[in-house]
């Protein structure tokens, strides 16, 4: 198969995980394992979290409304707390870099597609943008993953097809849709096995041979 571009996330697969820190912050204050997630899952598109990245809230907002939605489920957490927690998971993992690097020196697209909110500040996230041939985050396109549209606005974007396209997550309910969409896809769960698997689709290393 002849593919035209990757689609990254970044929290979870160029960017080390929230999934890993917000666990670290559940055991760190006693919070029963899974718990941010399932709040953020029963919450629904209403909940405070799917608000943020959606950019209908901002981060110091956000802070009350997710800790009122975590209360409501019976616990209680500090947002300002979690969300630094987040923050700090957020480093560039360099062999993703490189490999993105690899994927536009072979004249293939790569995108970003991530969830995220409107408050950063130039220094996190969004300081990777140079990298991709197109950016896209849910709290600017008022879409959030896992809605199907925001994969469908990533192929119109890219005027690629979805069978054409790989996307990489680390969430397994934001692959679905892709997947249905006719996307190959890759679950981040160890970066160098993803792009092991990366590199066998795509017929070539992603790393530079120096």
């Amino acid at each position: 198969m002849g593919f035209r571009a990757v689609i990254f996330d970044l929290g979870g697969v160029v960017l080390g995980s929230p999934l890993h820190a917000i666990a670290h912050y559940e055991r760190e204050v006693g919070l029963p394992a899974g718990f941010v997630n399932r709040v953020v899952i029963e919450s629904g598109r209403d909940g405070a979290w799917s608000r943020l990245e959606r950019g209908e809230l901002t981060l110091p907002a956000f802070h009350p409304a997710f800790e009122a939605d975590c209360a409501a489920r019976g616990q209680a957490l500090s947002g300002v707390d979690l969300m630094e927690r987040v923050h700090e998971s957020a480093k560039p993992r360099p062999a993703m870099l490189e490999a993105v690097r690899c994927i536009r020196s072979h004249h293939l697209v790569a995108a970003a597609l991530t969830n995220n909110w409107l408050s950063d500040d130039g220094t996190g996230a969004s300081a990777l943008r140079p990298r991709f041939d197109h950016f896209l985050e849910s709290s600017r396109l008022g879409l959030r993953k896992p809605d199907p549209r925001i994969y469908r606005y990533a192929c119109e974007r890219m005027d690629v097809p979805a069978q054409d396209a790989i996307f990489l997550d680390d969430i397994g309910r934001n692959l679905k849709p892709a997947r249905e969409l006719g996307m190959t896809t890759i679950k981040v769960d160890e970066p160098g096995e993803a792009l092991a698997d990366l590199s066998e689709l795509l017929g070539f290393p992603l790393e530079s041979r120096s």
